[in-house]
């Protein structure tokens, strides 16, 4: 006999609900070249079909006066200032500085003015100076996308939620190694520090702030 299924599981014990504030921002996570190019020790066949909805998000935001921020990770040659992540995953060297794969694709790359967070840690947050920026320009909201689902982009998820930002995590928009893990991530992130929600209605938050 089978047990009850998670969403049975979870009823009655998460199942709050946040509300986008008044000025949202895009928070595009770590779509680089690694896990968009075949051979790279990254690439993943879901990153082009999510980077895609990161372009059409980006253009929305754009047009809507909604502002996009960006991150990527670069390390020192010999990764020292990755600490015990760069250790725990020597994958990541595929970031070391000057490398190509670090580099963001041609179809999605910061606009003139846009800011870019280069980061050595999962969270967009840690070690930068990401949270005092988007306070400072009275950013309530981060519509939240990007690369792994079960690891960058959860960590920024959790930390935006910590710094008092509405953390809305676009589905389409975000991409893993497997499902197992993007879908069990969603899952959580929903039933805890999140909202996650559709293109669409990514959508229709940038258009319902438009400046």
């Amino acid at each position: 006999m089978s047990g009850p299924s998670a969403s049975d599981n979870y009823a009655g014990v998460y199942e709050g609900r946040l509300q986008p504030g008044s000025r949202p921002a895009l928070l595009i996570v770590d779509v680089v070249v690694a896990y968009l190019t075949e051979g790279s020790a990254l690439f993943m066949e879901t990153a082009a079909a999510a980077k895609d909805a990161n372009r059409r998000l980006a253009q929305a935001a754009r047009a809507a006066g909604v502002p996009v921020v960006f991150t990527n990770v670069q390390y020192k040659p010999d990764g020292s200032d990755g600490g015990v992540f760069y250790r725990k995953a020597p994958v990541l060297k595929a970031f070391v500085e000057g490398s190509p794969l670090g580099a963001f694709p041609d179809d999605l790359t910061p606009a003139p003015g846009e800011r870019v967070f280069t980061k050595q840690y999962p969270s967009a947050f840690f070690g930068t100076g990401l949270a005092d920026v988007l306070h400072a320009d009275g950013i309530d909201t981060l519509l939240i996308t990007g690369y792994s689902t079960s690891g960058c982009v959860r960590a920024s998820a959790l930390d935006a939620m910590q710094h008092g930002f509405v953390p809305l995590v676009v589905r389409e928009a975000c991409a893993d190694r497997h499902p197992a893990p993007h879908d069990a991530n969603l899952f959580d992130l929903q039933a805890k520090y999140a909202e996650v929600i559709s293109e669409a209605e990514a959508r229709a938050v940038i258009a319902a702030h438009a400046a």
